[in-house]
C-alpha cells in the first residue's frame, strides 16, 4: 500500500487541473497530479482551438495572473483570428486554431519539468474529511496521499457517459476511460450531483473534402498573442474553411426526430445553451435556411478536420447523411462519430468565490464539475483554484477577484452567486464593466495581483514593468504638436478631414477614427519607432474611449461602497425581520461575503437588500 503525503493533490489533469497544479508548484507547494490516463493531459477533447468571444479574455488573464494556458496556445497555434475585430475592442477576442497533439504534448512537458509537481496515473476514489477538513485522497488502485488541500477538477470525466442515437457506453470523452467511484464520495461528504450534457462533431478526414466547393477562411498575422510572454508571433499556417447546411440537411434531421437521443427521452441533462446540437438548432431556429459550418483542421500530423457548428448524438447512419448533404462533404469520410457526453457536476454555490467548499475545509472545485463549459472557463477557476490553495496552506489572504478587475471575476462570481441549470459559458455580455476588462490590457488588469500571490516570476514581472514604462513616456510624447501642413497630410492619406488651422499634437489625432496606432507610428517612425506597437495601441484605446471609461469607472466606485459591506458567515438572516422568505432562504444557503454579492442572488430584490442594510445599520449600533 503506497501512503504518501503532499500540500495538495489535484484529481485531474484536464485544463484546470494543470493551472491548479502548476500554480501550487509555482508557488513552493509540494503537489500530486493526479490523472486517469496520462494520454489525456490537456486534451482538446471537443474542438481543436483555444480562445474565441470572451474566452481569449480569459486567457489573457490566466497568462497576466502568471498560468500556462496563453504560453501553449500561442506554441501551438496553427491559425489565428480576432473576432469581433469591425466592432469595439471591448468585444474583440483571440481565437486560435490549436494543434491538438502539440498543445498537449507541449502542457505535458510543462509539467514533467516543473519542480515540486508530481504526476500520477490513477483514479481517484475517495476524498478523506475528518473534523471538517480534507485530509486525504485514495485511488482505487489503493494508494493513500495524504494533504493538506485537494482541489477536484474531474471535468467530464464524472460517472460519464457517451450516447450516438441508442448506443450508449460508460466512457469518458475520445474513448478514454472515466471515472467511476468519485461521485459516491462526494454524495457521502454531503454534494447534491446534477447531470449535465455536452457534445462533440464528427472527424472527417480532409483529402475527401472538395474545398474547392467552400469559402476559405486566412488567418490574421498582425494581431496581439495570448501571452506577453510570447516573443515570436505564430505563423498562420493552416486554413479554415466555411459551409454550410441546407434544405436537405434540415429535412434529414427533422424526419429522424425520433430517433434523436435529444428528442426521444434517451438524454435528460442539460446542454449549454449556447453550444446546441445541429438538431436543436434546426428545431429552435426553424426560420433559418442554413447554419454556418466551420471546418478546421485537427493538427499538422492528422488529416482530420473537426466540423464545428455540427454537434450531434444522432446515429450514425444518419449523421453521414446529414455530413453528405453539405456543401463539399458530399464524399467526405467520417473517421471519428459525434457524440453526446453526459457527466455528474456539483452546484457551485456550495462553494466561496475563492472556490473552496463552505462545508469542508480545504476542498476545492474547479472546472467542468462546477457546471462550467470550455477549456478557458476551467483554465481560469483552476488556477484561482490553485493560488487560494497554496495561499490557504501559507495562512494567507485568499485571492478573491471582483467583477470590476477581470472576466475570471465575474465567472466565478455568477457560479458562486447564481444557480446554473445548464453548463455555464463565459460571453461579454456577462461583464458589466467589459470596456475595462479588454484583453489587450490584462496585464496591465492582473499582473500585480500575480505578483502579489508570488505567481508571477521576475522575468514576467520586468517585462510589465516595461510595457508601463513604455506607456508612460509615450503619454509625454505623444504631446508633441505638428503643424498644420504636417497633420493635413496625415489627415489626407487616411480620409479624415481637419477643420483647424492651428497646430494638433498626436494625441489629437490618435482620437480620430481612421487613424490607428499603426498608421500614426509609420507616419511619425521617427518619434514614435522606437516604441512597441503594444504601448501606443493601449493609449490609443484609452484615448479613443475615454469618455466611456470615465463613466464606467463611476460606476465602478458606485459598486465598490456595496462590495466594501461585510457580511459575516455568523449572520442569522432567518431572524432578520422585514426580509421575504425566498431571500432568507437564498441568503442562507449562498452566504454572501458582501453586500454587492447578495444584491446579485437571484430571489434577493433591492427591497430585501434596504432591510438587510438597515439591520446592518441598527447592528453595528
Amino acid at each position: 500500500m503506497i501512503n504518501k503525503t503532499y500540500d495538495a493533490v489535484v484529481v485531474g489533469s484536464g485544463h484546470a487541473g494543470c493551472e491548479a497544479a502548476l500554480a501550487l508548484a509555482r508557488m513552493g507547494k509540494e503537489t500530486l497530479l493526479l490523472t486517469l490516463n496520462l494520454d489525456s493531459i490537456a486534451f482538446l477533447a471537443c474542438n481543436p482551438s483555444i480562445g474565441g468571444t470572451a474566452k481569449g479574455h480569459l486567457v489573457c488573464e490566466i497568462d497576466a495572473l502568471g498560468g500556462q494556458m496563453g504560453i501553449n496556445a500561442d506554441k501551438a497555434t496553427i491559425q489565428r483570428r480576432m473576432l469581433n475585430s469591425s466592432k469595439g475592442y471591448a468585444v474583440q477576442s483571440l481565437r486560435v486554431q490549436a494543434d491538438k497533439n502539440k498543445y498537449h504534448a507541449y502542457m505535458k512537458d510543462t509539467l514533467e519539468s516543473q519542480e515540486h509537481l508530481y504526476i500520477r496515473q490513477g483514479e481517484a476514489s475517495d476524498i478523506v474529511v475528518v473534523d471538517g477538513k480534507v485530509v486525504a485522497v485514495k485511488t482505487k488502485q489503493g494508494a493513500t496521499y495524504n494533504c493538506k488541500t485537494a482541489i477536484i477538477c474531474s471535468g467530464v470525466y464524472l460517472s460519464s457517459k457517451i450516447i450516438v442515437g441508442e448506443y450508449v457506453n460508460d466512457v469518458g470523452p475520445n474513448g478514454f476511460a472515466n471515472a467511476t467511484d468519485l461521485s459516491d464520495s462526494l454524495r457521502r461528504l454531503g454534494f447534491e450531483l446534477r447531470r449535465f450534457k455536452t457534445g462533440t462533431p464528427a472527424r472527417v478526414q480532409g483529402r475527401t473534402i472538395d474545398y474547392s466547393e467552400l469559402e476559405v477562411q486566412k488567418g490574421e498575422d498582425d494581431i496581439q498573442t495570448f501571452s506577453t510572454m510570447t516573443d515570436q508571433k505564430p505563423r498562420n499556417i493552416a486554413d479554415c474553411y466555411l459551409t454550410y447546411t441546407n434544405s436537405d440537411t434540415h429535412k434529414i434531421i427533422l424526419d429522424n426526430l425520433d430517433k434523436a437521443p435529444m428528442y426521444n427521452g434517451v438524454i435528460e441533462s442539460a446542454g449549454p445553451r449556447y453550444c446546441p446540437s445541429i438538431e436543436s438548432k434546426v428545431v429552435r431556429f426553424s426560420d433559418k435556411d442554413r447554419h454556418q459550418l466551420f471546418l478546421e483542421p485537427e493538427g499538422l500530423d492528422t488529416d482530420e478536420v473537426y466540423i464545428q457548428g455540427f454537434s450531434t448524438s444522432m446515429p450514425i447512419d444518419l449523421q453521414e447523411q446529414m455530413i453528405h448533404s453539405l456543401k463539399g462533404l458530399e464524399n467526405a469520410h467520417v473517421m471519428r462519430d459525434a457524440y453526446a457526453i453526459e457527466y455528474d457536476c456539483i452546484d457551485a454555490t456550495t462553494l466561496y468565490p475563492t472556490l473552496e467548499s463552505k462545508d469542508i475545509e480545504g476542498l476545492y472545485f474547479a472546472g467542468q464539475i462546477n457546471g462550467t463549459s470550455g477549456y478557458e472557463e476551467a483554465g481560469a477557476q483552476g488556477l484561482v483554484a490553485g493560488i487560494n490553495a497554496a495561499l490557504k496552506i501559507d495562512g494567507k489572504e485568499p485571492l478573491i477577484l471582483k467583477r470590476s478587475e477581470s472576466y475570471i471575476g465575474v465567472l466565478i462570481d455568477d457560479i458562486v452567486t447564481k444557480h446554473t441549470d445548464e453548463p455555464y459559458r463565459m460571453m461579454t455580455s456577462r461583464a458589466e464593466y467589459r470596456l475595462t476588462l479588454r484583453q489587450d490590457n490584462a496585464d496591465i488588469r492582473l499582473t500585480e495581483i500575480g505578483k502579489k500571490c508570488g505567481l508571477v516570476d521576475n522575468n514576467r514581472y520586468e517585462m510589465y514593468l516595461n510595457h508601463l514604462q513604455q506607456i508612460e513616456e509615450l503619454d509625454s510624447v505623444l504631446d508633441k504638436i505638428v503643424s498644420p501642413k504636417v497633420a493635413k497630410e496625415l489627415f489626407d492619406r487616411v480620409g479624415e478631414v481637419l477643420n483647424i488651422n492651428a497646430g494638433v499634437s498626436y494625441k489629437d489625432c490618435l482620437k480620430r477614427a481612421k487613424i490607428t496606432a499603426e498608421i500614426l507610428q509609420e507616419f511619425f517612425n521617427d518619434d514614435l519607432g522606437k516604441y512597441s506597437i503594444r504601448a501606443l495601441k493601449a493609449i490609443e484605446i484609452n484615448l479613443k474611449y475615454s469618455g466611456y471609461l470615465k463613466r464606467q469607472e463611476v460606476q465602478i466606485n458606485q459598486a465598490r461602497k456595496y462590495e466594501d459591506i461585510a457580511l459575516g458567515a455568523d449572520i442569522d438572516y432567518n431572524a432578520i425581520k422585514g426580509l421575504r422568505l425566498e431571500a432568507r432562504q437564498k441568503l442562507s444557503e449562498i452566504k454572501p461575503l458582501n453586500m454587492a454579492q447578495a444584491s446579485r442572488i437571484s430571489g434577493v430584490s433591492p427591497a430585501d437588500i434596504s432591510v438587510l442594510s438597515v439591520y446592518l445599520k441598527m447592528n453595528r449600533k
